[in-house]
């Protein structure tokens, strides 16, 4: 390997892998891969089903290729990249279309490298959201974090950044299971629960270069959707409980209400009082629910 690229390294006793999920990310991908060569000892590309020349040009430019056909989603990328990533001490992720900027490697892998964390999240809005993106993609992506922090209990700042360093043990917690780009918000939530060291280094983005092709709405609604479906799982209690007695609360609060209108000696109305037995009913069922399910997520968690 040339000299110029040893000299980027921090420790060359650590193998480090760099994974590129990438879709028809011909015009970028050759840059990428070029530079990300110079802060890692392999670069592996995950061509997940282009119609262009994704796969030959990052190839030509040294790294190893993946090809999925047909597109399987980022989710699968991730678990191909990982597994793939065989005896490597450091996995670092990054996106494809050139808004990473591989220098930034160095500062994802150090805290790894310090022993101090297990997955390191490159974060955006580290010491505060930048104030020339629009307005709701300001307000989206803080929606998102905060969601995810619930869901997944790691205080994040950028929850959707898909710049990380992992370290090689957390290999087989990830479940993968998201298809599109909710696996970040999934992975968070598997990191929580797995209960890794996650720190955040502040890294700089490219937005002149966005190539993305969904509406930034659309995506961060099915985001959103995900993460809630997550939430069942990982957090019944709040997701049913909490709910369900705030329900439950509404129908006996109605309940009294009616008892003193019935000892004061008026009349009760039908349509309150079947909405009184609806409410308290479907709130305790939800209540129980949750409590359930969050004794089979505990027992099934103790029995692994």
């Amino acid at each position: 390997m040339p000299h110029e690229v040893l000299r980027e390294r921090q420790d060359g006793s650590h193998n480090i892998t760099v994974l590129l999920p990438a879709y028809n990310e011909e015009v970028s991908i050759g840059s990428v891969v070029l530079l990300a060569r110079r802060y890692a000892d392999r670069v592996i590309v995950i061509d997940d089903g282009s119609s262009d020349r994704t796969a030959e040009v990052a190839a030509n430019a040294g790294a190893e290729v993946i090809v999925h056909f047909p597109n399987l989603g980022k989710g699968m990328a991730f678990k191909t990249g990982f597994e793939a990533a065989g005896d490597a001490d450091i996995i670092v992720t990054m996106d494809s279309d050139g808004q990473h900027n591989p220098a930034d490697i160095p500062k994802l892998v150090a805290p790894i490298l310090e022993g101090v964390a297990d997955m390191v999240n490159g974060s955006r809005y580290l010491n505060g959201r930048a104030t020339d993106t629009p307005a709701y993609r300001r307000i989206g992506q803080t929606i998102l974090d905060k969601v995810t922090v619930l869901n997944s209990g790691v205080n994040i700042t950028d929850s959707q950044s898909g710049f990380r360093a992992f370290s090689a043990s957390t290999k087989d917690i990830f479940r993968f299971n998201a298809t599109g780009m909710a696996i970040e918000s999934e992975m968070l939530a598997d990191a929580g629960r797995a209960g890794l060291r996650v720190t955040e280094v502040e890294i700089q983005v490219r937005y002149d270069v966005d190539g993305s092709t969904e509406h930034p709405v659309r995506h961060g609604l099915g985001v959103l959707f995900r993460i809630f479906k997550d939430i069942e799982y990982n957090k019944p209690l709040y997701c049913f409980t909490l709910p369900g007695s705030l329900l439950s609360a509404g129908g006996l609060y109605m309940g009294f209400g009616f008892l003193r209108t019935f000892y004061l000696g008026g009349n009760l109305n039908f349509g309150p009082a079947v909405l009184m037995i609806l409410l308290t009913l479907t709130g305790s069922f939800m209540a129980l629910t949750g409590i359930m399910l969050h004794s089979i997520a505990g027992l099934i968690t103790h029995l692994k």
